[in-house]
């Protein structure tokens, strides 16, 4: 077994190697690239990606990036379209071919086959020189000076490289097309991101029971309320006026505070001017709101009429938090 100093030698020499490349890749951005932002913005159809090998990987993520940024895109691989999948691209699709050395077989058979379809292509490659980049219409410069392999072989920074230069283009469309938070939630409306774009407080407060007590309501009676509505918490109201809120942590002070809570009622121990928070509000501000004061849970109300509560634990099981 190597030492530990070794192996974080040989992983910091990787990151800096890639890190150089891709900080040269800022040099590199020409009129070329900014047409192609241009032509995509542009066009009426979808964004086509093939490569093959590595490449056909990073051409995978670079397509999954521009779907969720607002441009449609389809990955086509370069070994199948010479095959049979040709048919993928459609007339006004736009055709983005990354080769780390532009020459591949699949590329050099491939090209040809796109430009009778008088598709606009587009060569993403480390070298300006060949087959791709003098047959594309506009060249996407990936060039490296070497690979972080210590062999100069595995695709490590060139790939890296061209899966960077991917990412520019989809943050340039997506400023462009002045794809929003709005949007965004649209396209990612599953998992954590979606929920923190477009989960509200109404969206949680439904689904739990709401707790409330009157002003007069003995202690007793506020505590089964607590335990059973399972928030930790409950309101108390005056009509359908919000008087204060009787929490788990009210019922321990008056605990330690009283010997005796036979006369007691929920006015006697709750705490006045109850944080709220609008059903409207997104859940991700309902936990800024609970993280800036230190509590577990808000009364939520609609126009000012109180529909339920919202708890941390709500926002945990979600994973907001």
């Amino acid at each position: 077994m190597s030492d530990s100093k070794g192996i974080l030698a040989i992983a910091r020499k990787t990151i800096e190697t890639e890190a150089e490349a891709i900080q040269n890749l800022a040099s590199l951005l020409d009129q070329q690239f900014a047409a192609t932002v241009n032509c995509i913005l542009k066009s009426k159809g979808r964004v086509v990606i093939s490569g093959i090998g590595k490449s056909a990987i990073i051409a995978s993520k670079i397509v999954a990036t521009l779907n969720s940024t607002g441009t449609p895109a389809i990955f086509m691989h370069a070994a199948d379209a010479i095959h049979g999948d040709l048919g993928t691209i459609q007339k006004d699709d736009v055709v983005i071919c990354i080769s780390k050395s532009g020459n591949t077989p699949e590329i050099k058979m491939l090209v040809p086959l796109i430009k009778i379809g008088d598709n606009t292509l587009i060569g993403m490659t480390g070298s300006t020189d060949s087959y791709l980049a003098q047959n594309a219409d506009f060249t996407l410069n990936t060039y490296v000076e070497k690979e972080a392999c210590p062999n100069n072989l595995a695709p490590t920074t060139s790939t890296t490289a061209q899966l960077v230069i991917g990412d520019a283009l989809a943050i340039c469309l997506l400023e462009l097309r002045g794809f929003g938070q709005k949007d965004f939630a649209k396209y990612h409306p599953g998992g954590t991101l979606g929920k923190k774009l477009y989960l509200r407080v109404a969206d949680i407060a439904k689904n739990n029971l709401k707790p409330q007590v009157g002003m007069n309501t003995p202690v007793k009676d506020v505590i089964v309320e607590i335990s059973e509505k399972m928030l930790g918490a409950t309101a108390v109201m005056k009509g359908k006026e919000i008087k204060g809120i009787v929490t788990d942590g009210d019922i321990r002070r008056m605990l330690n505070k009283f010997d005796n809570i036979n006369g007691l009622n929920a006015k006697d121990i709750m705490s006045t001017n109850p944080k709220t928070i609008e059903s409207s509000v997104l859940a991700v501000r309902a936990l800024k709101e609970m993280q800036s004061k230190g509590i577990s849970q808000l009364l939520v109300v609609e126009k000012e009429i109180y529909i339920g509560v919202v708890h941390l634990h709500n926002l945990i099981q979600e994973g907001i938090l």
